[in-house]
């Protein structure tokens, strides 16, 4: 199996892609009668396939060096599932930095030969942040994107453009147990770099206060300050959602956790609309995906 692979995941990534793809079939079978150009968008489309290792741990494969490297299945990813579905959408923009990783992606144009697919090798923040600038209801574009990043890559100010455009429906998986609870320090000392980190994922520095609180306890000594942690998985994704909420349209609020094979919460699949005229119905078909 060649190394450029994206190769994490086991039934938890299986389920994300089974949602989106319901998505993606009730969204072209609504817009193909529609007077838009819709589009879909992977904004982290690594090979267009995804590995799967029976009883894989999504946290030690992040680490190659740790990682076994026998594959049992070989399966569709994100982008490939895509151009799958049926109606198909007018056009796919496959966004991928890696340069391993791009030129397998290039082989969907081989296996998909059509002048409706475009490849892009661009960091995934700058390009969206482009694309999301232009006119989209002007021109009368729509588009659903996929933001599944490998960890924290995504920043705010590019789910705020992606809202701001209001032509976009976004589903994003959101690293709540596989990145941001790890980074939760209990006593609060968080560094100042994973500090930076998490005001530019989150957009905002608040977090702190929301995830945090200072109390003061009486010692022999007299008054001790302790700063203690109090949130958890079910918090932290309320957070995160809220935060969804001050940009977007109309947020499902049934977020879809994902889980390892311990039970361990890793991610959250979260989607919001942008569209105010599109959101209630596109919301309302992305809780019933969700809730199933």
């Amino acid at each position: 199996m060649r190394q450029s692979q994206r190769s994490f995941g086991g039934s938890w990534t299986t389920e994300k892609l089974e949602r989106v793809h319901k998505y993606l079939k009730a969204y072209t079978t609504i817009m193909k009668d529609r007077n838009f150009h819709f589009a879909y968008i992977d904004a982290f489309a690594g090979t267009g396939y995804r590995t799967y290792r029976q009883d894989a741990d999504p946290n030690e494969l992040m680490f190659p060096e740790i990682a076994e490297q026998e594959v049992q299945e070989f399966l569709d990813g994100s982008a490939r599932i895509a151009l799958q579905v049926e109606p198909r959408f007018q056009k796919y923009i496959l966004i991928e930095k890696d340069d391993n990783r791009f030129v397998e992606l290039q082989k969907l144009k081989v296996e998909f030969p059509s002048d409706d697919i475009d490849l892009i090798q661009s960091d995934a923040n700058e390009y969206l942040k482009g694309l999301c600038s232009k006119n989209w209801i002007r021109h009368q574009r729509r588009a659903v994107l996929f933001l599944d990043p490998y960890g924290m890559e995504v920043e705010w100010s590019t789910i705020a453009a992606i809202a701001n455009a209001q032509a976009i429906d976004l589903w994003i998986l959101f690293p709540l147990g596989i990145a941001v609870n790890r980074l939760l320090k209990t006593d609060g000392n968080v560094d100042p770099t994973i500090r930076d980190k998490l005001n530019s994922f989150f957009g905002t520095n608040d977090w702190y206060d929301t995830f945090y609180e200072t109390v003061s306890n009486p010692t022999l000594f007299g008054e001790e300050t302790v700063t203690r942690k109090t949130s958890d998985f079910q918090s932290i994704g309320q957070y995160f959602v809220k935060r969804l909420q001050t940009v977007f349209t109309k947020v499902a609020n049934n977020p879809l956790p994902l889980y390892n094979s311990k039970s361990n919460p890793l991610y959250l699949l979260c989607f919001a609309a942008g569209n105010p005229r599109g959101a209630p119905t596109a919301v309302k078909i992305a809780q019933d995906i969700l809730r199933e």
